[in-house]
């Protein structure tokens, strides 16, 4: 490496191990960290022009990231314990540009309290890529998607689409309003939701893909049905303003774009009143959606009773 990198490390990534004895301050080409019980790994890549647009910037790209990653470990009710950060700098970044992401991702990352314990970077004619690795634990088995048991009940954190909207906002195609925009830019992993769940939940997913999909991926791991009421689906009060003049089309889009990372759940009835109760004690909203039943794949109904199209279920790569 250059001189160069080093310095940047030294002077701007040094600071994010918040001295945590694991990051061995940066100068390995490893960490060390000591992890009891269950130990859990959650990677992923987020490429611009992909997962978020050019004009962003590069503070957005790294809140963007963090928590993206951030909700990976919060579906499986995990204790985030730090993370790598792996960067393809594009040669058309500036140093200032690459501070504005190292701010950025300090600020994220020091809300959750979580330290920085290494990882690499390159710099290429590319667009800017990250990868990040978060590491977490959990004393219990965690959370998996393969566990919904017919009979039992269908639960979401949080509001649906609202990203979906605030992507539209960054596009320039929709009038900005602050809380839309935040939701696609600065997504909140339910961390504390995720570990509440733990030995009451019997499968659970973030919504990454659209709530329609990931929907799908929680039904086919757990080899069951799902049904969901669309009239149950918690929109956010801009949300509700923009399907006035959109309907059944609008719930559609909202239930296929993705990028929600709020928490898809299931538990046995029996866990009902204490789940929908977590309001009070997490300050998080939780609604029942829906239930699981025998067959296979995802129904999701109007108020009518009548199937929405969800042919389009969500994003993906291939």
């Amino acid at each position: 490496m250059s001189h160069g990198e080093f310095a940047f490390i030294r002077d701007h990534l040094l600071p994010l191990t918040r001295g945590d004895r694991a990051a061995l301050e940066l100068s390995d080409d490893a960490a060390c960290l000591e992890l009891s019980g269950n130990s859990l790994l959650a990677s992923d890549m987020l490429v611009e022009g992909v997962h978020f647009l050019r004009s962003d910037g590069p503070a957005v790209a790294a809140q963007r990231a963090f928590g993206s990653n951030l909700s990976d470990l919060a579906a499986m009710g995990a204790i985030p314990r730090g993370f790598l950060c792996t960067v393809c700098w594009p040669t058309r970044y500036s140093t200032a540009d690459r501070e504005a992401f190292v701010d950025a991702l300090g600020v994220v990352a020091a809300a959750e309290n979580l330290a920085l314990l290494g990882g690499d970077m390159t710099r290429a004619d590319a667009p800017l890529t990250i990868s990040l690795t978060m590491i977490g634990e959990t004393t219990s088995d965690p959370l998996r998607r393969n566990g919904a048991k017919p009979g039992d009940q269908l639960f979401v954190s949080g509001t649906i689409g609202d990203a979906v909207l605030g992507l539209s906002i960054a596009k320039g195609e929709l009038d900005k309003q602050d809380f839309l925009l935040e939701r696609y830019q600065r997504p909140q992993a339910r961390i504390e939701l995720g570990q509440t769940l733990l030995n009451k939940a019997t499968a659970c997913i973030d919504i990454s893909d659209g709530l329609a999909a990931d929907a799908q991926h929680l039904a086919r791991e757990s080899g069951v049905g799902l049904e969901i009421e669309g009239a149950l689906i918690p929109w956010s009060a801009p949300v509700l303003h923009w399907l006035e003049n959109e309907g059944r089309a609008g719930v559609e889009t909202l239930i296929t774009g993705g990028d929600d990372y709020e928490l898809l759940f299931t538990a046995p009835v029996e866990h009902a009143a204490s789940i929908l109760a977590l309001k009070r004690t997490l300050g998080v909203d939780v609604t029942w959606i829906g239930q699981v039943v025998e067959g296979e794949g995802v129904r999701i109904q109007d108020e009518m009773g009548v199937p929405l199209d969800i042919e389009t279920s969500g994003f993906t790569h291939f």
